[in-house]
């Protein structure tokens, strides 16, 4: 009887343990996939951030080759503008005597010689791209522009009203540094944009006050104000 007792004793006990065993065993069977998952994800989580980082950190050397690529071509603008005897504000009105109108561009042409290409707009909506000699203002080409795209007409429209015309631009311009560039700008409320060795500004229409063009990260870096009058 006591015999009995015993291996009844001992087969409950081996059961009772042989269930713990299964059930730790079940249990971590249960928690090896969900502790490989959470590694898993952890993992694609910080490759993520990495690819992150290095997006970001391509976009900020995409932003600085192109702020170099502008310093560059400002450094060539400005390098011509300053060998040129005639200013921006000379060209466009050598333009305007040759070719009658409305000066609404003018800038340094890229063909080589250097000549300041000014666009100037009839009455009627026509383009004319009219050519100075830097060294002499005399007209060396007046070409008509024959794309029909309404840019004069909307180039007039925009600057009905106004008070200051390009060659007042190019001259309050000039007080920020050498203009190598004047050109209409209509995104937002018009104004003329100047662009000038020491960066880039905006001329109001009706006062023609120069106020720095805030988008302009040169000149920011130059540390530029409104206040600056300084030649180059």
């Amino acid at each position: 009887m006591k015999r009995n007792i015993v291996i009844a004793t001992v087969t409950a006990a081996a059961l009772i343990g042989g269930g713990t065993v299964a059930a730790y065993a079940s249990a971590d069977d249960g928690d090896a996939p969900t502790q490989r998952q959470t590694s898993v994800r952890i993992a694609d989580d910080r490759n993520d951030d990495a690819d992150d980082r290095n997006e970001a950190a391509d976009d900020r050397d995409d932003a600085t080759d192109d702020r170099n690529d502008t310093a560059d071509d400002r450094n060539d603008d400005a390098t011509e503008a300053r060998g040129s005897k005639i200013t921006a504000a000379d060209a466009i009105a050598a333009a305007l005597k040759n070719t009658p109108g409305t000066a609404v561009s003018a800038d340094r042409d890229d063909d080589g010689a250097g000549a300041w290409d000014v666009n100037v707009v009839k009455g009627d909506g026509t383009e004319y791209s009219v050519l100075v000699s830097p060294d002499t203002a005399k007209v060396v080409g007046a070409q008509r522009d024959d794309d029909d795209d309404n840019d004069g007409r909307e180039d007039l429209a925009a600057l009905k009203g106004a008070s200051v015309d390009a060659r007042e631009a190019a001259e309050a311009g000039a007080a920020k540094g050498t203009v190598t560039d004047v050109d209409l700008d209509d995104d937002g409320p018009a104004a003329w944009s100047v662009e000038t060795t020491k960066g880039e500004w905006k001329v109001d229409l009706k006062t023609g006050k120069v106020t720095q063009d805030h988008d302009d990260d040169t000149a920011q870096d130059n540390g530029q104000d409104d206040r600056d009058g300084d030649d180059d």
